[in-house]
């Protein structure tokens, strides 16, 4: 992300000088406990602003025991500023490392012979998207500000090369569309008319004595049909984005029509590192300063819908997962009859190469629980919310969860799971944690019901915890979610769902005694 901050400088720099609807799984599945994978998310390799080939990233996941490496090749990063309306054509246009520039359908073949290089790990393709930019200020003034070329999402999974031409983004042609806009763009075919009857008047002048008028209107039309020529070329193609880049008042608009064209195509789509801020400023002399920014955009988990999940857990501060936050808010706004789309929360590490301070493909991991070792598995479990998400800490301790389980009576949960709540007893949790080292390291556990704490402890690991919440509302969807949180480093989990009883359950079974217990006992 940082590095396609410095690309969109140089570009600056340049121009001034020039969920699916697929519901949580039950329980209630095949006696086969889920493979836990661990997954290396947002990585970028020399296709794209990586400084490591695939197959060098391939041979370091591996010695770093990961299973699967999920790609977010930038998909396109060409960049223009243009003078509105004439920005088809009287535009600067810069272009970098990118999907769209390797070719499409040569990057997946490259996945494609990597992964047959090194079949135990699983390789998915993906790209990381900014649908959208926008211009505000203008050379002149020196006030020149790009916006939003970091509001990025991940899509991930297409495995066909169609489905990646027709993805909306301002730097994929594929995309582009005729409207009042690609009119303007044909304006400089209007040079052809002087340049006819130039033409046309030379055939009047060629028996004239002097050669000098008809050299010159040869010139001229020379010149015009350069001119002509170089503009037409400059807007091709002749179609443009659907959405101007000097339009800042389009909001999430741009991001929904990508959001529902890949879903409809099959991937998965996750906002990726929406509360990461990008900002800098430029002096360019008597032209002032050139700024680029991207603000922190948590709302973007609101305001759009139909995304697979988002980026919650990365190397940078966050207030979207906190209890009561706005993941809590959104899981609840989403408990109806037909419940869809929990959004589910992954790990990015956002791996360019090992010269970045503090970054590797195992700093930040997603631990998907997948029912099998294949790609398809693999993508079923983070459509479904099958995962947890860890942070490496102080010294490279990393935490591992051994156990996370929600019961009622002799009905159990996993994480992505769902089971019933009868009416009739508490609900019973139980958590394991420990580090992959095996020894002691300080975390604080917190156990979360519906954005509320319910449970905070400070314990050395390993540690394990049974409680029983006699106080979660038996008519309500309940979710509960684990979040640890220390020196040890951070671990998050995706959300264990409990439904309500229905009609029949209600009829019959009993309300618990208020005076059984306290609400909450370990």
């Amino acid at each position: 992300m940082r590095r396609t901050s410095d690309v969109i400088t140089s570009m600056l720099c340049l121009v001034v000088m020039g969920l699916t609807a697929a519901a949580p799984a039950s329980a209630a599945a095949t006696g086969t406990p889920p493979t836990s994978l661990r997954a290396a998310f947002h990585v970028h390799s020399t296709m794209s602003t990586g400084t490591l080939s695939l197959e060098s990233l391939a041979k370091r996941a591996e010695q770093q025991q990961l299973d699967v490496l999920v790609l977010s090749e930038n998909f396109t990063l060409r960049y223009d500023y243009g003078f509105h309306p004439f920005d088809g054509f009287l535009a600067y246009r810069v272009h970098f490392p990118s999907v769209m520039e390797f070719g499409i359908q040569r990057f997946l073949d490259e996945v494609r012979t990597v992964q047959q290089r090194h079949p135990n790990l699983i390789i998915i393709p993906g790209v990381e998207v900014a649908p959208h930019y926008y211009w505000t200020g203008s050379l002149l003034q020196g006030n020149l500000t790009m916006h939003n070329a970091q509001r990025n999402l991940l899509v991930i999974g297409l495995q066909k090369a169609e489905d990646y031409e027709g993805l909306p983004s301002r730097g994929n042609a594929g995309s582009f569309v005729w409207n009042r806009q690609s009119l303007a763009n044909g304006l400089p075919l209007l040079l052809l008319v002087p340049v006819v009857g130039l033409l046309k008047s030379l055939r009047h002048t060629s028996s004239t004595r002097t050669m000098s008028k008809p050299r010159f209107r040869w010139v001229l039309s020379a010149m015009l049909l350069l001119i002509c020529s170089g503009l037409l070329v400059n807007a091709w193609p002749i179609k443009m984005p659907p959405y101007s880049s000097h339009d800042g008042g389009l909001g999430y608009q741009p991001y929904q029509a990508l959001i529902d064209n890949a879903i409809d195509r099959g991937a998965l789509v996750f906002w990726s590192m929406t509360e990461a801020r990008d900002f800098s400023q430029h002096a360019f002399g008597p032209l002032g300063t050139v700024t680029v920014k991207t603000e922190p955009h948590p709302e973007a988990l609101v305001l759009t819908e139909h995304y697979t999940g988002f980026g919650g857990l990365y190397q940078e501060a966050r207030r979207a997962v906190t209890p009561g936050g706005v993941w809590d808010q959104i899981v609840a706004s989403r408990f109806t009859a037909d419940h869809k789309n929990f959004p589910t929360l992954i790990g990015e590490v956002a791996f360019h190469g090992t010269t970045d301070a503090g970054k590797d493909l195992d700093r930040v991991y997603t631990v998907i629980n997948s029912s099998e070792r294949t790609a398809e598995s693999v993508l079923a479990a983070l459509r479904t919310g099958h995962v947890y998400a860890v942070a490496r800490g102080e010294h490279n301790v990393l935490l591992q969860l051994d156990e996370f389980q929600v019961s009622h009576h002799d009905d159990s949960a996993d994480i992505g799971d769902t089971i019933e709540n009868s009416g009739s007893g508490g609900v019973r949790i139980r958590v394991g944690v420990s580090t992959i080292d095996q020894k002691p390291h300080r975390t604080t556990l917190r156990i979360i019901r519906s954005g509320h704490i319910i449970k905070q402890i400070e314990r050395e690991t390993p540690l394990r915890i049974e409680l029983m919440d006699h106080e979660a509302h038996q008519g309500e969807w309940q979710h509960y979610r684990l979040e640890l949180v220390g020196a040890s480093g951070e671990l998050l989990t995706n959300p264990i769902y409990v439904a309500p009883r229905t009609e029949a359950h209600m009829e019959s079974s009993q309300r618990p005694d208020p005076d059984s217990g306290n609400g909450i006992k370990t």
